[in-house]
């Protein structure tokens, strides 16, 4: 399922989970930090309420092969009976926070199983969150392939 689906885009609302380099910039503000937090942790648990209440009803991806997905579709793969992923590192942490709006991204080597079978990639991913409401939500995401030199 995972090569056929195109999964490859799925993983991008990698947010600021464990990252000690994050430590060096300034810190997220913590309403920010805490709905990061709780984003990673909802695609690594397949946690549907958690995605449905993170991710903005406009969402956009544009996945690791170019196609485009909507909020509905992200949430899909990631409930997917058969689907797990592995809890992830980010590495070389982007954090820029302009006002309402944050860029959150990095470096990430996913592992995971799809339909039975396992799968390693490493991607590097942006996501864009709008602070709507007083509650920070991703709007965007785009993820790229790390091809193995």
């Amino acid at each position: 399922m995972f090569a056929t689906k195109s999964k490859v885009g799925l993983f991008l609302g990698l947010a600021v989970l464990a990252t000690p380099a994050a430590a060096l910039a300034a810190p997220l503000p913590a309403d920010l930090a805490a709905a990061a937090h709780a984003y990673d942790a909802a695609q690594v648990n397949g946690d549907r309420a958690a995605l449905e209440r993170l991710v903005a009803d406009d969402y956009v991806l544009v996945n690791g092969a170019g196609a485009v997905q909507s909020k509905a579709q992200l949430i899909a793969d990631y409930v997917a009976p058969g689907f797990k992923l592995d809890p992830f590192t980010i590495e070389a942490p982007v954090e820029k926070v302009l006002g309402d709006t944050a860029l959150l991204g990095g470096r990430v080597n996913l592992t995971g199983t799809d339909s039975g079978q396992r799968f390693a990639l490493a991607v590097r991913f942006i996501d864009t969150w709008a602070k709507r409401d007083g509650q920070w939500r991703v709007v965007y995401s785009q993820v790229t392939r790390v091809v193995k030199p």
